[in-house]
């Protein structure tokens, strides 16, 4: 195979390990408090991101005092608050709509950046948010949403604003931090983040922790965290830009058919409209030449 198909394998698989997120999450949801989970996957992940520096040679950059800030609030926000949100999301509505609500990440990031950079929106962006807006709403007001599905698909919707804002302010950053090192950061950190939380409010009152949301955390932080890491970066070094950002239009379509084949969840026409226009607005927005929505370490 070609430099360019391996490119194309890697990134099909890492974003299938990102889809497949939504359903460890959706397991996690049923058996442990959000906050624990999420520390508990940084603990995992940390200590294993650490030993690739170590094996690859690569160092922590002297970084800033403005830097260190902005480093703290995407940990708190990029990887903290899209793992919480996005559990406690999953204890309200079906990982299906999680699946289609997540694809919509490109074109959210690329949103914020306009609204918070005053930069002038492109055609191409403004139909991408239409088509986005109309894949959410077409699962967000069907006749089963109401109740606590509508609230899940909010805190699942948060949830992407969050890793929105972890990808706006990676361009504020002054000090250029290599992948490898901004994941083990933001997993150091992440870890200190919601380790308070959890011990302060969540640890007195932990009960019925069940096996398989520990697995699934265990899975969570090794595979999607730590592969899914090293998967993207391996098939985007092989592809351009454009090419690479195609490949995150995968990562919602896994969602869903994985919450059908392991949790038996159904799939009806509302998602597949839902998932037609997410995809629609990814691609387009991709071959428009849009700025490229990498993996971020911290999810």
């Amino acid at each position: 195979m070609s430099r360019q198909v391996h490119g194309f394998f890697y990134l099909a698989l890492a974003m299938l390990t990102v889809g497949s997120t939504v359903i460890a999450s959706k397991l996690i949801a049923s058996g442990l408090p959000p906050f624990s989970a999420a520390a508990l996957r940084f603990a995992i992940a940390f200590p294993v991101f650490l030993l690739l520096m170590r094996a690859t040679g690569a160092r922590l950059p002297k970084l800033s005092r403005s830097d260190r800030l902005i480093l703290l609030i995407q940990a708190g926000a990029g990887s903290v608050g899209y793992t919480t949100l996005l559990i406690s999301g999953l204890s309200l509505t079906s990982a299906a709509d999680a699946g289609v609500i997540i694809g919509t990440l490109p074109v959210v990031a690329a949103a914020i950046s306009v609204l918070l950079l005053r930069e002038r929106p492109q055609r191409a962006l403004l139909l991408a948010v239409a088509l986005a807006t109309a894949g959410v709403l077409s699962i967000a007001f069907t006749p089963d949403a109401a109740g606590g599905s509508l609230s899940g698909n909010a805190l699942i919707f948060l949830a992407v604003v969050c890793e929105g804002l972890f990808i706006l302010l990676n361009k504020k950053l002054k000090t250029e931090i290599a992948p490898l090192a901004q994941s083990t950061l933001m997993t150091g950190i992440g870890f200190i983040v919601a380790a308070i939380p959890a011990a302060i409010f969540e640890a007195p009152f932990a009960q019925g922790i069940s096996a398989s949301a520990v697995a699934a955390v265990f899975y969570y932080a090794l595979v999607p965290t730590v592969g899914g890491f090293l998967l993207w970066y391996a098939g985007a070094e092989r592809v351009s830009g454009t090419e690479a950002a195609l490949f995150t239009a995968v990562a919602p379509v896994s969602a869903v058919m994985l919450a059908f084949i392991i949790l038996g969840e159904p799939v009806g026409l509302h998602q597949i409209a839902g998932i037609a226009c997410v995809l629609a607005a990814v691609l387009g927005l991709a071959f428009a030449g849009s700025r490229t929505v990498k993996l971020a370490g911290g999810r």
